[in-house]
């Protein structure tokens, strides 16, 4: 891992209790730009993944089975291979080689893509890109998806014309973030991150960028008690 990855990655595992998301918000006409995950925040695609591991195991023992899928949920939005390599070493006992991680992560893929370009959106999505995209906010996918994917999702939903770039791993979100921060210059006091988990929620922390969880109805947020929560993709609260 290059230095800069490895240094912005520690910052991202504790977010201060005092984050200033609660304390100081911006009109949301204000925002200089947003950042969107995508399964379970643009496409309601949560339970496409959590098949597609459950299938791509389903020839282990069934403790394991549940044991990569609950790996997955508790660890929504790291880059998939990195995932992957976890549930094969460490769940399953299997060690696989570079080829093999690669291979499984093609199966994945297949596994998933057309169920995730079928997938409806999240309530609230596209009226909100609507918004964004009148009001010409810059606006940016921060996936665990690999990035090709990412984009080849977005293209084929047509969703392209509502976001400035498209961003997937194997890039952390961290770095991401980062990255579009230098680039463009935003100030992180007028941007804001739309997650639904905790790795989202770290990468914003990460920045000082404000967040909004997304929590399906129903379920309780996973998100500190102080961080404000939707079930529908919304730019005020």
């Amino acid at each position: 891992m290059r230095g800069k990855e490895a240094a912005i990655l520690r910052r991202s595992i504790a977010c201060p209790s005092f984050f200033r998301v609660t304390i100081m918000r911006p009109d949301s006409s204000s925002w200089q730009a947003v950042f969107f995950d995508f399964d379970g925040v643009i496409a309601d695609s949560t339970q496409v993944k959590v098949r597609a591991f459950a299938t791509l195991f389903a020839s282990f023992r069934a403790e394991v089975q549940e044991a990569v899928v609950r790996y997955h949920l508790d660890n929504g939005g790291l880059p998939r291979q990195q995932k992957l390599r976890h549930c094969f070493t460490v769940l399953a006992g299997q060690s696989l080689s570079a080829a093999e991680l690669e291979q499984a992560g093609r199966t994945f893929s297949d596994l998933v893509l057309e169920e995730v370009v079928a997938a409806p959106l999240i309530a609230g999505a596209r009226t909100t890109l609507e918004r964004l995209k009148q009001d010409k906010i810059p606006t940016f996918i921060v996936s665990g998806t690999p990035e090709d994917e990412m984009r080849l999702i977005v293209t084929r939903k047509a969703l392209s014309p509502f976001f400035t770039e498209v961003h997937g791993s194997p890039r952390a979100k961290p770095t991401i973030i980062a990255d579009i921060l230098a680039h463009h210059t935003f100030s992180p006091d007028h941007c804001l991150f739309i997650g639904d988990a905790m790795a989202d929620y770290r990468a914003a922390c990460a920045h000082n960028l404000h967040f909004l969880g997304i929590v399906p109805t129903g379920k309780p947020s996973i998100f500190p008690a102080h961080i404000p929560t939707a079930s529908r993709v919304i730019l005020d609260w």
